[in-house]
């Protein structure tokens, strides 16, 4: 065997085919004599024009879904390019696809937000009927408050309990070292929303993202035109009908920009933790149940004020893991290894270790309280009910 026929027996060589194939492929292929090309030799473009051909029957087709017949929905639409559907292939990945678990019920205290969050995602899915027009849907809402205050567990809530697709998106997921490349993303974000509406798209830490712009010297040109793109889709030629709600996050508002906030239609502050929601929270990760003394919930109360929701937590944590230490120095006295059946089990708490546990957890968020609340009388949503209501 000569080198050359090796070669294409070795590696993929094309097939003699026979008269009737050939013509066949000729037919489907290009319409003329030449033989069909291989994947391999095709360019990106001629590639995605065949898995376009490949694909229009399977989308298409009817699958029953009960009684009724349903057209199934394509992943992605359609794409004037091969780049950017290989974009929102990678966009997808930021789609939330399983409940994070986060009820509303469990997020203690934040009424107003949680009114209004409902109000915007849930209720216009619920009563399509009444939110047109001048009462159509808000399209953005911005969270911001002190870190920690449950800015992101609300995000989780609407992904949990609202029958939407959850985009979770953050700095890197738009962001690319590409020339040209972020401004494609945020547009190919907003087309993928608009395709699976209703949609909520979650930006975290957004003052990363679109913070103030400034003069042409002092901002990096990439940077500038990922803002104007993201601007022009949340409020341009480009809105459509379709439900894409919005939701932004940030512990900095006042570094975002003023056209930001203005496509942000609501800005509603996270504030600390008042007296109730702090004992609410004590009373679900303290249990009286747990330890046999009575925890005293109102000194505890008392004793957190300025403290956010996460820092409350630590102080649970904190005093929940004294007893494992104790129980820890026992048995790392013991020469003898104990089987994982005869361990012992943790002992409860005693009121040494809520103290200590206060003592050694200090509140986090609380330095620029002062801040938020001029934020929020210059630019925040005051959330009023009528009386009448």
């Amino acid at each position: 065997m000569d080198f050359k026929g090796f070669w294409e027996s070795r590696f993929g060589g094309r097939k003699e085919q026979g008269p009737e194939q050939n013509g066949h492929a000729n037919g489907e292929a290009n319409g003329s004599g030449a033989a069909p090309k291989r994947t391999a030799d095709l360019a990106v473009y001629e590639q995605f024009e065949q898995q376009a051909r490949q694909t229009q029957q399977v989308r298409g087709a009817a699958i029953r879904d009960g009684n009724a017949d349903v057209i199934q929905k394509p992943l992605l639409p359609p794409f004037e390019s091969a780049e950017m559907r290989n974009l929102a292939e990678t966009l997808l990945r930021d789609i939330i696809r399983g409940s994070p678990d986060v009820k509303w019920e469990s997020i203690k205290g934040l009424e107003n937000a949680k009114r209004l969050l409902k109000e915007a995602v849930v209720m216009p899915i619920k009563y399509p009927k009444y939110f047109t027009g001048l009462l159509s849907p808000w399209k953005g809402i911005l969270l911001f408050g002190p870190p920690g205050t449950g800015k992101t567990m609300l995000a989780k809530a609407v992904a949990t309990e609202c029958q939407t697709t959850f985009f979770n998106i953050s700095a890197s997921s738009i962001v690319s070292k590409w020339r040209g490349d972020s401004e494609k993303l945020v547009k190919v974000l907003f087309e993928l929303a608009r395709h699976h509406a209703p949609s909520t798209i979650f930006l975290d830490e957004i003052d990363a993202i679109i913070s103030q712009r400034g003069e042409a010297r002092s901002e990096h040109e990439a940077s500038r035109r990922l803002k104007t793109e993201l601007l022009i889709q949340m409020d341009g030629l480009t809105k459509t009908n379709d439900l894409v709600f919005v939701l932004a996050a940030t512990n900095l508002p006042w570094e975002l920009d003023a056209a930001m906030l203005r496509r942000l239609e609501k800005r509603i502050l996270v504030p600390l933790p008042e007296a109730e929601a702090r004992q609410a929270m004590f009373e679900e990760l303290l249990p009286a149940t747990t330890s046999k003394l009575e925890v005293p919930y109102n000194v505890l109360v008392e004793k957190t004020e300025g403290y956010s929701g996460s820092d409350i937590r630590l102080v649970c944590k904190e005093a929940a893991m004294q007893p494992l230490r104790r129980l820890m120095t026992v048995l790392e006295a013991s020469d003898e290894l104990v089987p994982e059946e005869e361990l012992p089990e943790v002992g409860p708490l005693i009121p040494e270790d809520i103290e200590l546990a206060l003592r050694n957890t200090r509140p986090s968020a609380h330095l620029h309280a002062h801040r938020y609340e001029k934020f929020n009388q210059d630019y925040g949503s005051q959330v009023l009910c009528s009386e009448h209501a």
